[in-house]
């Protein structure tokens, strides 16, 4: 039986792994910058900044909760409902966002499902990929082969058509 530990894990895992599939994929990458949606306590931020460091990254978040070690500035976060500030990026295209906003809570998730799609179509370049908690469902999404390291349906990756 999985725990929640084990499922955690999992996850983490996952999403390190994609983010290193995507960062070897950089000289392909559309120009433009890194979204974080979800900054959390900054950990996945932190690992962003080491595998793109020549890309502005900004993150997305209620607020500026992330480590010291890897808090970004001021400036380089969004603060507010992210569905909401979401919009206020719309044509940035992003080369990279990363969302990892789910809550674990099927009928939550489920709402985070209906908005998020477009939301992350509204802000990514042609081109460009997404790593997702959450599965995503938009005509403008392809969905991406996932490392051999990552369990179906643990997370998932995206481009944008």
């Amino acid at each position: 039986m999985r725990t929640r530990l084990d499922d955690f894990i999992s996850r983490i895992s996952a999403q390190r792994d994609i983010l290193d599939h995507i960062a070897a994929r950089q000289a392909s990458l559309p120009g433009g910058p890194i979204l974080e949606i979800g900054l959390g306590n900054g950990r996945t931020y932190s690992h962003l900044r080491v595998r793109f460091p020549d890309r502005h990254i900004i993150a997305f978040d209620r607020e500026n909760g992330a480590h010291g070690s890897c808090r970004p500035d001021d400036g380089d976060v969004v603060i507010g409902d992210i569905r909401e500030t979401c919009l206020s990026y719309a044509g940035t295209r992003a080369a990279v966002v990363h969302a990892d906003i789910g809550t674990g809570y099927r009928e939550q998730d489920a709402i985070i499902r209906e908005w998020l799609p477009s939301r992350v179509v509204a802000v990514l370049a042609l081109g460009g990929f997404v790593a997702s908690g959450l599965e995503l469902k938009h005509s403008e999404l392809e969905e991406m082969p996932l490392p051999a390291s990552v369990e179906k349906g643990r997370y998932f990756l995206y481009r944008r058509r």
